[in-house]
């Protein structure tokens, strides 16, 4: 029986690993140089790949929206830089796909060749390849810290909307002490905690007013926090 290679990988709540690199817009040193944001950190199996094509080309048409959100975007694979430089000039010649229409690809991407980044943040998995990094998707904070991990196999794109959403979900919960329940929009209700005793209960619930509710002691919405500090 083949005994596989242990793979690391960092943990949620966890500084993200330190690294420098090179990459298509210079050299970075991270998340230092990142401090203050948020980013999202991905990576990608191949250059000139289908799947990872579509997803490059959907992230710099969502560049401006993940701005508006504070937040840095910064790829990675295991090609060489030359080979990104390349590859990013044919998708902005040649690809049109969904929201993009040929804009700019600005956001860095790392040139991982010997794979030291891949394999500090458990990109490369064994059993998938050794010799690709995975789809990853790291959310850090402005603090570094590791908020959320994504890992997708290599045949499936993944929903930058929900990348996008998660961003948008973290910040209000950070922000306002709440949580978001599932399928959770922007401007949707959010989950609050509230008195387990049930007269402390009614008095809280008379006390937030008719934006709040309680189903039970333990399951109590609001109206959105953005919504109501407007």
């Amino acid at each position: 029986m083949e005994v596989q290679e242990s793979v690391s990988m960092p943990l949620l709540g966890e500084y993200a690993p330190a690294f420098h690199a090179d990459t298509t817009r210079g050299k970075i040193n991270f998340p230092k140089d990142y401090e203050g944001k948020w980013v999202v950190l991905f990576s990608h199996p191949a250059d000139f790949t289908p799947v990872c094509t579509s997803e490059i080309a959907t992230f710099a048409a969502m560049q401006d929206e993940f701005s508006a959100l504070n937040t840095e975007l910064v790829g990675l694979s295991v090609d060489s830089g030359n080979s990104h430089v390349a590859w990013l000039k044919e998708i902005q010649d040649k690809i049109r796909f969904e929201l993009y229409n040929g804009q700019e690809i600005n956001f860095p991407i790392i040139a991982d060749i010997k794979m030291d980044v891949a394999r500090k943040y458990g990109m490369v998995q064994p059993p998938m390849s050794d010799t690709k990094a995975v789809r990853a998707v790291f959310v850090i904070d402005p603090q570094g810290k590791i908020r959320t991990i994504f890992y997708y196999p290599q045949t499936t794109g993944r929903n930058f909307e929900e990348i996008k959403r998660v961003v948008q979900a973290l910040q209000v919960t950070d922000k306002y002490g709440v949580a978001t329940p599932a399928n959770w929009r922007p401007g949707k209700d959010v989950l609050v905690s509230a008195p387990a005793d049930m007269d402390a209960l009614r008095e809280w619930t008379n006390k937030k007013g008719a934006g709040a509710s309680c189903q039970d002691w333990f399951f109590c919405t609001e109206e959105s926090p953005e919504i109501l500090h407007s």
